[in-house]
C-alpha cells in the first residue's frame, strides 16, 4: 500500500474506488473497502479528520487519531492507497469556497453546518482522486443522500455506493466513537438500536413507527427519531447521546440505498 500525502503525488490507473474516511477505522470500513476492492482496480482510502463539518472544537480534539493502527487496517483489506493529507493541502490559506447544501431535517438540523463540511470535503476528495466510484456506510444514510444529491446536482462523474450497517455481536452499529463509551454506557448505548427495531417492527404492523420508537427508549431522551426519505428509500432515524458521546443509527423501513 502507497501512503500519499498530497495530492501532487496522486498518480492513479485503471477504474478507481474511494472510500472517504475520518480514520479510526473499525470494522464498517472494513467492509467499505471489501466493497470497493471487488469493484474496482484500484482502491483509495482517504485520512482526513474534517473540521468543518464538527459543531463543537471539543468534540473535533478529542477524535481518536490513529494513523499507523489505521494505516494497518487499509493495508490488509487491499487498500491500494491511503491518502492523509494536511489540514493545509485540504484547505489552503485563504480557503473560502463552499459546498451548501439543503440539510434540513434530522442531523442537518441537530447540526447546523456539518453537511456543508462533509459536502465540501468530498467534492474536493472527488476532483482529487478521480474516482468512478465512492462507497458509504448506511449508518450515515443521511450523508449518503446528501452526497449523491451533491453529485447528481453537479454532475460529477461518479456513481455513489451505500453499504449496508455493520453491527457488534450485541446489535451496536459500529462506530468511530464507541471507543468513548464506558462498559455502563455502552450497556445505555444498546437502547438506540432497540429501540429502532422496535420501530421498524411497528411499521411492519401499520402502526406509527417514530412514536414506537421514542417509547421504546425507556426514558432516555433522544436528540430526535424520524421518518426520512432519502431518494426511493425510507428509513427510520434517530440520535441519542449517553455520556459526553453522541450516537446515530437508522434502520430501512422501505426501498433501497445501494
Amino acid at each position: 500500500m502507497k501512503l500519499v500525502r498530497t495530492a501532487a503525488k496522486l498518480a492513479l490507473e485503471g477504474e478507481v474506488g474511494l472510500v472517504p474516511t475520518m480514520g479510526a477505522l473499525h470494522d464498517g470500513h472494513r467492509s467499505l473497502f471489501r466493497a470497493a476492492r471487488a469493484e474496482n482496480e484500484t482502491v483509495v482510502a482517504s485520512l482526513f479528520v474534517n473540521p468543518a463539518q464538527f459543531n463543537a472544537a471539543a468534540d473535533l480534539a478529542a477524535y481518536p487519531q490513529d494513523e499507523a493502527r489505521d494505516a494497518e487496517i487499509a493495508e490488509a483489506e487491499g487498500v491500494d492507497v491511503l491518502f492523509a493529507p494536511s489540514l493545509d493541502e485540504m484547505y489552503p490559506p485563504g480557503f473560502s469556497t463552499w459546498i451548501d447544501v439543503d440539510d434540513a431535517g434530522a442531523e442537518g438540523a441537530a447540526r447546523p453546518g456539518h453537511f456543508r463540511g462533509v459536502a465540501t470535503v468530498c467534492v474536493k476528495l472527488f476532483n482529487l482522486v478521480r474516482p468512478q466510484r465512492a462507497y458509504f456506510g448506511q449508518k450515515d444514510a443521511q450523508q449518503a443522500v446528501v452526497i449523491r444529491r451533491v453529485v447528481r446536482d453537479l454532475d460529477l462523474p461518479l456513481e455513489i455506493r451505500v453499504v449496508g450497517t455493520v453491527r457488534d455481536e450485541d446489535g451496536l452499529a459500529f462506530s468511530s466513537r464507541n471507543v468513548w463509551l464506558s462498559p455502563e454506557e455502552r450497556a445505555l448505548a444498546l437502547a438506540l438500536p432497540r429501540a429502532l427495531a422496535a420501530g421498524k417492527e411497528a411499521y411492519t404492523l401499520g402502526a406509527d413507527a417514530v412514536r414506537a420508537t421514542r417509547s421504546s427508549f425507556n426514558g432516555m431522551q433522544p436528540d430526535y427519531v424520524e421518518l426520512i426519505e432519502l431518494g426511493d428509500a425510507t428509513v427510520l432515524a434517530a440520535a441519542l447521546r449517553v455520556g459526553q458521546t453522541r450516537l446515530i443509527d437508522n434502520v430501512l423501513l422501505k426501498g433501497t440505498l445501494s
